[in-house]
């Protein structure tokens, strides 16, 4: 039987700074790595041979262990969003403002939205975001246990979106110039799909902004007619 590898925090501190390498410097690495080259890109190698004349070895030192190194990527992605200190009077723009600048962050860091699931939520930055999400939400007469199942749907909404603009991005262009023709025509020979026999005629799901502004602002919708 497995066990889950423990986050980083729960870890003993790394050992005094020698040099110029610090943990700092293995995680912006590390980083700079997966955002040029994604999740495929990010091995302890390429990270040691990105610092300089460093074994792979040298940089446990630092983080333990691989999933180490996630956490502290993690946790710095979300360091980069700005809070505001405490919520302000309007929890719509609050949670707007929140979504807006997480989706800003993983547009530079793609690789966030792949990682993120893999690890416990367990960095300071990251328990930091989901503490404000927790008192805008409270602060409108929810439970804890209810905001939190806010908040997550909020979440989804961020990263399942950037998931999915991911992978339509890597088949756009189609492949096959006609690949959506060759659909209306298996549609229109179908004839009980006729709605969307005519979009397929000339497709246009929208900016990916757009799409995910438009659902955002239905959650929070949603949120607000459950609202005591």
């Amino acid at each position: 039987m497995t066990t889950a590898t423990p986050p980083v925090w729960a870890l003993p501190e790394p050992p005094a700074r020698q040099r110029r390498l610090g943990r700092e410097e293995v995680v912006a690495a590390a980083m700079e790595l997966a955002d040029s080259g994604g999740t495929q890109a990010l091995t302890m190698k390429a990270v040691a041979a990105r610092l300089g004349p460093y074994t792979p070895m040298a940089l446990y030192r630092y983080v333990h262990h691989k999933d180490g190194l996630v956490d502290l990527m993690l946790d710095a992605a979300v360091a980069q969003i700005p809070l505001p200190p405490s919520p302000g009077p309007d929890w719509r723009a609050d949670l707007h403002e929140v979504a807006t600048a997480t989706r800003a962050m993983i547009k530079r860091h793609g690789w966030y939205a792949e990682l993120v699931h893999t690890r416990p939520p367990a960095g300071p930055h990251t328990m930091r975001r989901l503490e404000l999400m927790l008192r805008v939400l409270t602060g409108r007469g929810v439970t804890v246990a209810r905001a939190l199942t806010f908040a997550a749907l909020i979440d989804r909404h961020i990263v399942g979106s950037a998931v999915q603009e991911a992978q339509e991005a890597r088949f756009e262009p189609p492949a096959e110039p006609g690949a959506f023709a060759t659909v209306h025509d298996l549609a229109a020979a179908d004839g009980t799909v006729p709605l969307l026999t005519s979009w397929l005629a000339d497709p246009a799901p929208g900016p990916p902004d757009e799409q995910f502004e438009l659902g955002l602002r239905m959650l929070l919708d949603g949120i607000a007619a459950r609202l005591p």
